[in-house]
């Protein structure tokens, strides 16, 4: 919040005197006009003379006058003198007001380094950076509509909504701009986990299910495509030759951002890399209000598998992965009906007004399909599922921690461990037997292949879609 500047409060205590001395020399101009006119030719060259006066010396100096006294410095006139130490004090107080000059009042207004202040705050007017806008495509009934003022009063009406969403977004992009300056070689997949999830926690100001992490950080290596975080003791370490997919998400109020990216430091990957993100792009250019979502599949397709890429000097085609997806996305609910294939397929499903879409493609240099492999980190309660009745104590109090914490968001083991639970893994297992949470665990494509993946949210308003995640990296 921002706080009353000190320049502020010297110029209200300036006032209050000219006040007080302008009221006894009205006083003293009653009692002898003549009088006052002497000593009023005698102020003049005295104002001059005080370095850094301002327009109103003259009326201050008047008020003094009136006093009997010149300025601080010359003869003492008239039997009455000004006490220098209020006009040393005075004059000590008009250097203040200089040196603190017209700063701006709300308090910090830019980021640090690294990021720690909270995008809220950074923005105080609630006036988010908005996405990358993009009209619906020729010839469509949403492009026809988009311009009329119905739709444009219909946008308007939903502004708190995509409020939040930028918000988001913009903790999403400062918070990967830090991840990509520091992350490299050598660092434990742990380490970078847990300075992303920190950071997020700082821009997004968490605040219980108002505001905070939507999932687990993502962080899959090399074949393994999604579903990856470290659990406590995991030692992996990123190498040079690596392929990490970084997937993480923010919200607000369960208005949530997913977005993800390749890291890569060799070369020889790059071709893999354009192959995804050309595919994400297309993803993103055919999705529209009424656009088919097998269609948009279709020509996901044709871009990714149109990539080659060359490793070891064997030639291999870019393929898309054909059982992960894009998908729909309401508020607390990150899978929320709506899948987006990465290849040809026969739905007719369409996409809808006001619908938030996580569009995201995998490329690979494997068989093009993913199994699930490796211990499990990731876990989230069913959005679903009405009450089901539970014996053991251990269970129903770790159900409780997953309620107060994480509702129906995503949640891995250290974020349990974070939240204080200790020996949980007997009754989360329970709670997965049951039904009331489910488990994703790491998918792999075979060995000794390589993964990549990009990923935007959009949002279809009427009369246009907003890439909300886009930034100048990607």
């Amino acid at each position: 919040m921002a706080e009353k500047t000190p320049d502020l409060e010297v110029n209200g205590e300036g006032e209050e005197l000219e006040e007080d001395e302008v009221e006894e020399g009205a006083c003293a101009n009653a009692t002898s006009e003549k009088k006052k006119k002497k000593r009023k030719k005698k102020k003049k060259p005295a104002a001059t003379a005080e370095d850094g006066e301002e327009a109103d010396t003259a009326a201050v100096g008047n008020a003094a006058g009136a006093e009997g006294g010149a300025a601080p410095g010359s003869d003492n006139e008239g039997g009455e003198g000004v006490d220098p130490g209020a006009s040393s004090t005075k004059k000590k107080k008009r250097k203040k007001k200089k040196k603190g000059g017209a700063a701006a009042e709300g308090g910090v207004t830019t980021q640090t380094s690294p990021p720690t202040v909270a995008i809220k705050d950074l923005y105080p007017e609630g006036d988010f950076p908005v996405g990358e806008i993009l009209q619906y495509k020729d010839d469509t009934m949403a492009q026809r509509l988009s311009n009329t003022e119905e739709k444009r009063a219909m946008d308007r009406v939903k502004e708190d909504a995509y409020a939040e969403l930028r918000l988001a977004a913009e903790c999403h992009r400062q918070t990967r701009k830090y991840v990509q300056s520091y992350i490299k070689p050598g660092m434990s997949m742990i380490d970078i986990c847990e300075r992303l999830e920190d950071t997020n926690r700082k821009l997004i100001a968490e605040n219980g299910l108002e505001a905070g992490l939507a999932f687990p950080t993502g962080c899959s290596l090399n074949n393994c495509a999604a579903h990856y975080t470290p659990n406590a003791g995991d030692t992996t370490i990123l190498g040079e030759n690596d392929v990490c997919k970084v997937d993480y998400g923010v919200h607000i109020n369960g208005r949530l951002i997913d977005c993800a990216w390749t890291v890569h430091f060799n070369p020889r990957y790059d071709p893999l890399v354009d192959a995804v993100r050309a595919a994400t792009n297309t993803g993103i250019r055919e999705a529209g209000i009424d656009a088919r979502l097998g269609e948009i599949g279709e020509s996901i397709q044709e871009v990714m598998e149109s990539h080659e890429v060359e490793l070891d000097g064997k030639t291999y085609q870019v393929k898309s992965i054909r059982n992960l997806n894009g998908h729909s996305i309401e508020p607390y609910h990150i899978h929320a009906g709506k899948s987006v294939p990465i290849i040809k397929t026969n739905d007719q499903t369409r996409m809808e007004e006001g619908e938030v879409f996580a569009i995201e493609t995998f490329g690979t240099t494997g068989r093009g399909v993913v199994h699930e492999d490796m211990e499990c980190s990731h876990y989230m309660k069913d959005y679903d599922i009405g009450h089901v009745p539970l014996r053991s104590p251990r269970a129903k109090q770790l159900l409780h921690c997953i309620n107060q914490n994480f509702g129906t968001l995503a949640f891995c083991r250290r974020w349990l461990d974070r939240a204080g639970q200790t020996k949980y893994l007997g009754g989360l297992r329970q709670l997965v037997d049951s039904g009331l949470v489910q488990e994703y665990p790491p998918l792999c494509d075979i060995k000794g292949c390589y993964t990549a993946q990009f990923e935007h949210t959009i949002i279809l308003r009427p009369t246009c879609k907003e890439v909300l995640s886009r930034g100048e990296d990607y």
